[in-house]
Formats: C-alpha cells, sequence, structure tokens
C-alpha cells in the first residue's frame, strides 16, 4: 500500500459563510477555482493506482482543475447529510440548540431523501473507501468534502468516527496519510501549494 492523498474541494459560497452543505451541490467560487489549480503541482510528481471523487461537482471540479485524471465517482464520498441543518451555520443552529457539536450530537432529519446521519453513519462509508483503497496497490487519491475527509482520516488512524472532529481541513488543501513502520500516519496536513 502506497500513500493516500486527501484532496478537499476549492472554495464554494457556503463554506464562505460557513453553511452545512452536503447535498446542495454549489459551483466552486472563483477563488476556489484558483485554489484547485494551485494543487496542480502538489500532484503531478505522483502516479495514482486509483483516483476517486464525490459525485458532487464541486469535488468533480476541483479533481479537474488539479489534474486528476480518470478520477471515479464514488458515492460514499458524499458529504456527511446534515439533514435539517443543511444550509443552516453553526450560530444559527447555537441560537436554539447552544450545546449542539456536530461530532457528537449528529443532525435531526430533514426531507425524507436527506434524513441525516449521525457520525457512525458517516464512520461506515469511510470504512467502505477505505476498503476499497487497501486493495488498491500504490498511491490513491480521494477529492471529497471537509467532514467526510476528516472521519476517514480518524477511521484509518484507529479512531472513532467523532475524533474527526481533531483535524481541522481548508478548502483547496492536500493532505497525505501514510505509514511509518506499518502503522498509519498523517504525513502532511492542510498543504497548500
Amino acid at each position: 500500500m502506497g500513500d493516500l492523498l486527501l484532496v478537499r474541494h476549492g472554495e464554494t459560497e457556503w463554506s464562505v459563510s460557513g453553511q452545512h452543505t452536503s447535498w446542495t451541490d454549489l459551483p466552486l467560487t472563483g477563488h476556489g477555482e484558483e485554489q484547485a489549480k494551485s494543487l496542480a503541482p502538489l500532484l503531478s510528481s505522483r502516479t495514482f493506482s486509483l483516483a476517486l471523487t464525490s459525485p458532487l461537482g464541486r469535488a468533480r471540479r476541483t479533481a479537474e482543475l488539479a489534474g486528476v485524471t480518470g478520477a471515479l465517482p464514488c458515492d460514499d464520498l458524499h458529504e456527511w447529510d446534515y439533514g435539517a441543518y443543511e444550509g443552516i451555520t453553526t450560530l444559527e443552529i447555537h441560537r436554539t440548540r447552544p450545546d449542539w457539536y456536530l461530532w457528537t450530537d449528529g443532525v435531526p432529519p430533514g426531507p425524507q431523501e436527506h434524513p441525516g446521519e449521525s457520525p457512525e453513519q458517516v464512520g461506515q462509508r469511510a470504512d467502505r473507501v477505505l476498503a476499497r483503497v487497501d486493495e488498491a496497490e500504490g498511491d490513491v487519491v480521494l477529492v471529497a468534502h471537509g467532514h467526510f475527509l476528516r472521519v476517514l482520516t480518524a477511521r484509518r488512524l484507529g479512531l472513532s468516527p467523532a475524533e474527526g472532529r481533531l483535524f481541522q481541513l481548508a478548502t483547496g488543501t492536500v493532505s497525505r496519510l501514510s505509514t511509518e513502520h506499518g502503522r498509519p500516519v498523517i504525513a502532511e496536513w492542510n498543504v497548500r501549494a
């Protein structure tokens, strides 16, 4: 097994405003497109045995602009389903639930097709992605979303899904998970060109 590179998509209007964005498929801002393009030098020296992207446009566009070719869409790379909190900021949520914390409380159900997810449910998706990654030989790149990639990182390191709270992840960055003495480690985090 090689390195696992995690690419968080570039900036969107809602990532700037802090609105929870899962299924709402917003485009990258102009700055987000520039962020994505700037990642190309960080990725161009590697050959990937597997490249996966979230099915959402902001992730697919980031992959394209960053020069990730042949990326396959993977439904499990979708962002955390925020249910009724889609499009709502944490500040707004705290007005009625002052102690609310995504990583321990999850979200209330939204519309029928978006019931929301608990940290454990997101962790199950992350585990499926990691099983697919483990079947690949060589380096793998995943282009996806902030909260999902944080949960995936926690799971790779043997932590509970809620421990993703420990790994702040900025838009338009590359992070690298590797191994040391056969055990998973964070080798680089939040790298920008």
